[in-house]
């Protein structure tokens, strides 16, 4: 593919991503309108947001698998498609059963969208600094994607109703489905593919959104009391991933080979996308709540507040590419990462009397520069080294990360602000104000313990100081290729 049709591609790419991302979190600012409209429950309430999200995240692994055995671009459409036929849907219904079944299906096509689009953007640019540069970008959209939908999650709610956060979808996946045959390329199916591993799909699916589903319950229920449904489904969660690992053992055509995980870079790179997901994440949604529920501000201002953060993000982004290039892949990402404990401690100097711009932007701005430091660097250091009929199992990993990261962080952060909040006596706004303090300082101590881990962090030689002769490149046995592995300078 021509550089321009590339490029092209990439922007309909990052689109995808953004609204994809914008969904993890414009329905919070909808659901006191949600419910209200529809009369359901809190408890009800919070699974209209998590239904998305378990399901997205349970996925996630096999449409990055599917995204090589059926075609990327294929997936691709289909999963956009999904996510806005379930959208018309959620923006009609009158009853709680049917919206939360609409955001399954959401998460379905979420899913799919979202490790086709990664899968296409790694196939479209090699390893080297014009994947760099193209992941930065993707990770800007992603980023601004999180606090837009805090933004257009008030806005569309205050103005028009909580429903056209689902028309949104609609009119959105229709305009990306459009132009996806011109400007994607047809992603042929892995000559690779061999057979289908249908148990190995079936318990890793399984084991993943169940995993999902009793982390945001124990969230909800509290962690030092989870009731019988959150032990029951964490416990069959860890069993079927358990028969996951066993199954790819002694399957012919595995879904996750095994030897990929004895990639050491490749582990420690997922769990790092995974806890900078975890640190940051319910930044966005503890700030609204801080400026809601604290400073008394409407949806609309509390959405706009996480404006700057969305713009420092896209600038940083779009030169994170030249940084690695200069300094190298683990000083960025240790920097980053360093920089996203500093904004969190920061941020965990909150006032009950304090107001935004004293409060919320001074941080948040240093939060919108570290962002994209760890996105980009994780997913660089997560896919290096992919070829092309493995491109989406690498997303499909990187992906599941990443999505687990921000399940896990809303549900153990959020845990920590209300435990926090229930101790302090006195006023609400200072015991409010106490619990998001101590969740932000938990972020920060997350951060921090994965600064140290970039240190462990052993990233192959670059691309292009490697020759192009078979016998020179590196090999897939972390063995073999140890003492040729440097970092990026």
């Amino acid at each position: 593919m021509a550089a321009p049709d590339r490029w092209r591609a990439l922007a309909l790419l990052a689109c995808t991503q953004f609204v994809l991302i914008l969904d993890t979190s414009i329905i919070n600012v909808a659901a006191p309108s949600i419910g209200r409209d529809l009369g359901i429950s809190p408890a009800a309430l919070s699974w209209v947001a998590n239904a998305y999200l378990v399901s997205f995240g349970g996925l996630l692994l096999l449409s990055g698998r599917a995204a090589d055995l059926l075609g990327r671009r294929r997936l691709f459409i289909a999963g956009l498609g999904t996510l806005a036929a379930a959208s018309l849907l959620g923006a009609l219904v009158d009853s709680a059963p049917l919206l939360i079944t609409a955001r399954v299906v959401q998460g379905t096509g979420a899913a799919m969208a979202a490790a086709a689009a990664l899968a296409l953007l790694l196939s479209l640019f090699d390893d080297g600094p014009e994947r760099h540069r193209a992941l930065g970008i993707f990770a800007a959209t992603a980023g601004a994607g999180g606090a837009a939908g805090t933004v257009l999650g008030g806005a569309l709610t205050s103005w028009l109703g909580w429903e056209s956060t689902f028309a949104l979808n609609v009119v959105v996946g229709i305009g990306l489905i459009l132009p996806a045959r011109r400007l994607l390329p047809a992603g042929n199916r892995s000559g690779n593919a061999g057979g289908f591993d249908l148990p190995g799909a079936l318990s890793v699916t399984g084991g993943l959104a169940l995993l999902a589903y009793a982390v945001l319950d124990a969230g909800e229920s509290g962690w030092r009391d989870p009731d019988p449904v959150t032990l029951l489904t964490g416990s069959l969660a860890i069993g079927l991933l358990t028969a996951f690992v066993l199954v790819e053992r002694r399957v012919r055509h595995p879904l996750v080979p095994p030897a990929l995980f004895r990639r050491r870079t490749l582990r420690l790179a997922n769990v790092l996308a995974g806890m900078w997901q975890m640190a940051l994440f319910p930044m966005f949604f503890l700030v609204s709540l801080y400026l809601q529920s604290v400073l008394g501000h409407e949806p609309v201002t509390s959405g706009l507040g996480l404006l700057p953060l969305s713009v420092v993000v896209v600038l940083v982004a779009s030169g994170t590419d030249r940084l690695i290039g200069r300094f190298g892949l683990r000083a960025v990402m240790c920097t980053g990462f360093v920089l996203v404990a500093v904004g969190l401690v920061w941020q965990s100097t909150l006032s009950p009397s304090g107001s935004f711009v004293a409060d919320v932007l001074p941080p948040s701005l240093l939060l919108g520069v570290a962002l994209p430091l760890v996105s980009v660097t994780t997913a660089v250091a997560a896919t290096l080294g992919t070829e092309r009929d493995g491109t989406g199992l690498a997303s499909g990993l990187v992906n599941t990360s990443q999505q687990f990261g921000s399940v896990i962080g809303l549900a153990l952060l959020s845990g920590v602000a209300a435990a926090r909040t229930s101790a302090v006596p006195g006023p609400r706004d200072v015991a409010l104000t106490e619990g998001f303090s101590a969740a932000f300082l938990a972020g920060a101590a997350l951060a921090l313990v994965a600064a140290l881990l970039t240190l462990r962090l052993v990233v192959p030689v670059a691309p292009a100081a490697v020759t192009t002769r078979s016998t020179d490149r590196i090999p897939a046995d972390p063995a073999v290729n140890a003492e040729r592995q440097t970092s990026y300078e």
